[in-house]
């Protein structure tokens, strides 16, 4: 039975079922959990959170811990009904939505590695606490879609496997959003990207995080992850079927050649398809142990050339439109001879005409007074002339002309 009392009832024994408050105020990243040990308890108690849901059919009740408790007469058993709020994800400005984005991305990044981690441990993954950090993440992205996505292409070389699965599944929530999925089609999509590369927890980290080219038996190796992965979440309860399918098939091309089946064109499902453009997108974007990542402009690039045998040309249309021809992040030059940083896309306009931080000249090879120019607005004559190389200019920080004061998780 589900019951709701306050945060001072809570004792060693009871099973939260669920934290009155924000997933980002709860100090855990597991939506339910037996409360076992003592700091848990004080960490919850440290919180703005004030009520808890408990479910007395897996743990302690609340007459259980009074001391007249065999002789108390047991409460009526009545079933709550919990009220369920529907937030606010209007559309906001990259400058609104960096700092809440950081948040969730840090804690994102710890509850996917808590997750994987039980998941190498034999444990099958909780997809109702799951389903939490694609809910926070999916709000992020349909608030502002650029500052999620730019943040978690930050990732280190070090986190790349947990921070993979949070960029696709942002990365997957944006462009079902463009290909028109319902809601709830755009949610199992979040869950699929967040979970598609779980089986790399079965992959040894000597090969995952080797800096030089994979031997062969390496790289056949790696190329169990998907099916590795496919017979994790089949021990889980409540996995849809899309999630199974996206990480059993993520590695799937369009002209046949991928694996782990080797389908071909419509034998490979949408999701699936929308899995390997995400997938490989982030992938190309970030620095790993054997190569820098390339900047978002020159990914785009070189996955538009790939695009007729690997990906749906459709949905990787839809994913450029998505994110932009120049996504955030992107160092661009402009006509009148500035450099800056593409800072957020235009929903309804133009694709050429980003908001862009300018902050240096190439005339005068000198730093400018940082200035934000909206290419798509009215009377401004000035236009992004082509991609550029940061290391061209010697420009180390990039990323400090679109991060303000969003500080890298």
């Amino acid at each position: 039975m589900l019951k709701k009392i306050d945060i001072s009832q809570l004792i060693l024994g009871m099973y939260v079922h669920e934290l009155c408050g924000s997933w980002m105020d709860s100090p855990f990243w597991k939506k339910s959990f037996l409360l076992t040990e003592q700091n848990e308890l004080a960490e919850i108690q440290k919180t703005k959170i004030k009520e808890a849901w408990i479910d007395s059919s897996k743990g302690l009740d609340v007459y259980q811990a009074t001391e007249s408790s065999p002789l108390a007469p047991e409460e009526p058993e009545v079933q709550f009904v919990k009220t369920v709020v529907v937030s606010d994800i209007g559309p906001v400005s990259m400058g609104d939505e960096l700092g809440r984005a950081s948040r969730i991305v840090s804690k994102s990044k710890e509850a996917v590695f808590s997750m994987f981690s039980e998941a190498r441990m034999g444990k099958a993954v909780d997809v109702g606490n799951a389903k939490e950090i694609v809910e926070e993440i999916a709000d992020s992205v349909m608030r502002n879609p650029g500052a999620l996505i730019g943040l978690a292409r930050l990732k280190t070389k070090d986190d790349y496997t947990y921070m993979h699965s949070v960029a696709v599944c942002a990365l997957m929530v944006s462009l079902a959003k463009q290909l028109g999925l319902g809601e709830e089609d755009t949610r199992e999509a979040g869950l699929a990207g967040l979970l598609h590369d779980i089986g790399k927890m079965m992959i040894s980290s000597d090969i995952l995080n080797k800096p030089g080219k994979l031997t062969d038996d390496e790289f056949a190796s790696v190329k169990l992850h998907p099916t590795a992965g496919y017979k994790m979440l089949l021990e889980s309860d409540d996995v849809s079927q899309v999630a199974l399918d996206v990480c059993l098939h993520h590695h799937e091309k369009m002209d046949g050649t991928g694996y782990p089946k080797g389908l071909k064109s419509e034998q490979i499902s949408l999701l699936s398809r929308m899995g390997a453009v995400c997938d490989v997108y982030d992938a190309i974007t970030s620095n790993r142990p054997y190569k820098q990542g390339w900047c978002p402009a020159q990914s785009i690039r070189k996955m538009a050339e790939w695009s007729k045998g690997h990906f749906d040309e459709k949905i990787f249309q839809a994913f450029v439109k998505s994110i932009g021809i120049y996504p955030v992040g992107t160092l661009v030059r402009l006509e009148s001879g500035r450099l800056g940083v593409v800072i957020e896309q235009q929903i309804g306009k133009s694709l050429l005409a980003p908001k862009v931080r300018v902050f240096f000249s190439v005339k005068s090879m000198a730093y400018i007074v940082p200035e934000l120019l909206d290419l798509a607005g009215p009377g401004l004559q000035d236009r992004i002339a082509n991609r550029e190389d940061p290391g061209k200019w010697g420009i180390k920080d990039i990323n400090q002309y679109w991060l303000g004061d969003a500080a890298p998780f």
